[in-house]
């Protein structure tokens, strides 16, 4: 009736109620299955059901996923927490350790505030990939339980990410489109396929190999032939793990690039011969007195063509449309105010224009490891023809500009350079004009691929995917004039509401977790046409298939208040010895009922032997 005990941890047995919290993962990783082919994840469901039934009908528990439901942030008896847990199903959303034990330690917190507890215990029950364990022990009145699941070793091939090139797609043009291939196996991977389809067209197909427990880039080029949005999908062949096979992107081809040049006099005649009557740019000439300041949103690149003097209004106008992701390419004239240029320069943080140097000079160094002539040059000569200078200004570079120089003087003076500026805007300073009296880099060949590619890089960078379960906000320009107006974004399997809100005429949405299969999704107004796609794709860190060995775990967390439990065998018996001790109850009934067999047997012994006495007297 006492309820002896013997003790298994240092830690001291407490009577009484307890608050328990568990933690399944149920992230894409735990599709991978054991020696005996069973699911991870069906097994951390059998041994969190193993966990309830280590304790009493009037313990509370928590049951608690990578999906952070609200429902599971509460205490509740064992026949609800079973419930729920039949329910728990593989997520995309991906929860590094820490954050889980954060809200975990809350819940329990909580249930102690609210109702006499007398011990709160928290299970952890995880494959422990090595990318998301970041445990740290700072809280010794909770006793963490570690419950790892081992897999049988497996090969993985995954899509890791994927980007343009250039920042802007061009109708009937070759686009590369550069992809991350990751292989965390043991093995090389021999000649797997890659396809792209876009509009679910074949676009390209190409077979790749990725040595052992490494990455490459590979690039695959293809032709857009239709303006308007592009919903694309690159697909891996791979098994048994699927679900970074694929990935998803969106992008807009626009039916040409708009160029704005401000000129002091005349438009430039080598700016009209490169620009004018072609397909892929529109160029438009207006006055310095001619601007139209709202209108120069409307433009990938804006061309300052030797203006004299920089007025306050279009320097705010120019920072603004930077800071927005604008381009700005500057060519000063030769007797240009110099105080009103560096006043529009000195906010942003770049280089400003010092003196006029009269020295004739030659350009000696091209760089073609930047965008703008990365793919001009199929290799450079020492002797090969460059720009040269008769008269153009020192360029005075500042500390921290980020300064990236595309053409350089003989003796180090930079003749053009390149400035970010706020997250994509950027900003070319040519030292010289446009005028063959100052140089001949108009009528030079590098003239022509170097405002082509300007131009190009000049369209605002479109994020081309999202990553499902981060907590980010979509930004678009949609505009409309209908008040209470609700966006949709629907795909082929799912819609939902997102959050929406108006900030500087744009449109932010807000996901709040609603979204759950990858694809591409468009964003309409209603029941409208879709104005806007935006692609989704689950989460990278799930395919990094290297975990932390239950060796591992006891060497990183040999503390009194962590205990490491096996998953193999029934936990509800080793649980329950861990936190109640080993119960010695049945023992005593067991050793009781002993004791009173032997004093049967020996009351009848005795009596026995006394009759067999008496006879014998």
């Amino acid at each position: 009736f006492a309820q002896p005990f013997l003790p298994q941890t240092a830690n001291t047995v407490a009577q009484g109620s307890r608050a328990v919290s568990v933690y399944i993962d149920n992230s894409f990783s735990m599709q991978a299955r054991t020696q005996n082919d069973v699911q991870l994840l069906d097994k951390a469901k059998l041994k969190a059901r193993e966990i309830a039934n280590a304790y009493g009908p009037e313990d509370r528990f928590q049951l608690l996923t990578n999906d952070f439901e609200g429902k599971h942030q509460r205490l509740v008896g064992k026949d609800e927490f079973l419930a729920n847990l039949d329910e728990v199903q593989l997520s995309p959303n991906v929860q590094t350790l820490n954050k889980v034990k954060m809200r975990q330690q809350q819940a329990l917190n909580t249930a102690t505030s609210q109702q006499q507890v007398n011990k709160k215990n928290l299970f952890m029950v995880s494959d422990f990939q090595k990318n998301m364990v970041d445990l740290a022990n700072d809280d010794t009145t909770v006793t963490f339980n570690l419950v790892p699941l081992t897999t049988a070793a497996q090969q993985n091939v995954f899509i890791d990410s994927v980007w343009f090139e250039v920042p802007v797609r061009m109708l009937n043009q070759p686009n590369r489109l550069l992809v991350r291939i990751q292989n965390t196996g043991n093995s090389a991977v021999e000649s797997s396929k890659l396809t792209l389809n876009i509009n679910q067209q074949g676009k390209a197909v190409k077979n790749i190999s990725v040595p052992a427990k490494d990455k490459i880039v590979d690039t695959l080029n293809f032709a857009v032939t239709e303006t308007g949005w592009g919903k694309a999908e690159l697909i891996l062949q791979d098994y048994p793990i699927e679900f970074d096979n694929n990935y998803f992107f969106s992008f807009e081809v626009a039916p040409q690039i708009n160029l704005l040049a401000i000129n002091q006099n005349n438009p430039s005649v080598y700016l009209n011969a490169l620009l004018k009557g072609t397909d892929n740019f529109v160029l438009q000439n207006q006055g310095v007195n001619q601007i139209d300041y709202t209108k120069l949103p409307q433009n990938q690149l804006v061309i300052l063509n030797g203006l004299r003097e920089i007025s306050s209004g279009l320097a705010a106008s120019l920072q603004q449309y930077l800071q927005n992701g604008g381009s700005v390419l500057v060519f000063p004239d030769a007797n240009m105010n110099t105080q009103t240029y560096n006043n529009f320069l000195h906010p942003l943080r770049t280089a400003t224009y010092g003196s006029l140097n009269s020295e004739p000079r030659a350009v000696d160094y091209i760089n073609t490891r930047e965008a703008v002539f990365s793919d001009v040059f199929e290799r450079l000569n020492d002797n090969i023809d460059l720009p040269s200078v008769q008269r153009c200004f020192n360029l005075n570079s500042l500390a921290n500009t980020g300064e990236e120089v595309l053409l350089r003087l003989r003796g180090g003076a930079s003749f053009l350079s390149k400035f970010r500026v706020g997250g994509n805007g950027k900003l070319y300073l040519c030292a010289t004009s446009l005028d063959t009296k100052d140089s001949n880099l108009p009528a030079h060949a590098v003239f022509v691929p170097m405002v082509y590619k300007i131009a190009l890089l000049g369209g605002k960078s479109q994020r081309i995917a999202y990553t499902i379960g981060k907590d980010e906000v979509l930004e678009t320009d949609i505009r409309t004039d209908k008040k209470d107006a609700v966006f949709k974004l629907k795909s082929d399997v799912e819609e939902f509401i997102p959050g929406q809100k108006t900030l500087n005429n744009k449109l932010l949405l807000s996901l709040n977790n609603q979204l759950k299969q990858a694809g591409i999704y468009g964003l309409s107004l209603g029941e409208e046409k879709p104005q806007q796609f935006f692609a989704f794709n689950y989460n990278r860190l799930e395919s990094l298939l290297d975990y932390f060995t239950p060796d591992e775990l006891k060497a990183q967390f040999n503390q009194p208040n962590v205990n490491l439990f096996d998953a193999d065998g029934d936990l509800s018996v080793k649980v329950g010895q861990a936190d109640k001790g080993i119960q010695l109850w049945q023992w005593c009934v067991m050793l009781c009922l002993l004791f009173l067999l032997l004093e049967i047997l020996l009351l009848r012994l005795w009596r026995s032997q006394v009759a067999a006495t008496k006879l014998a007297a």
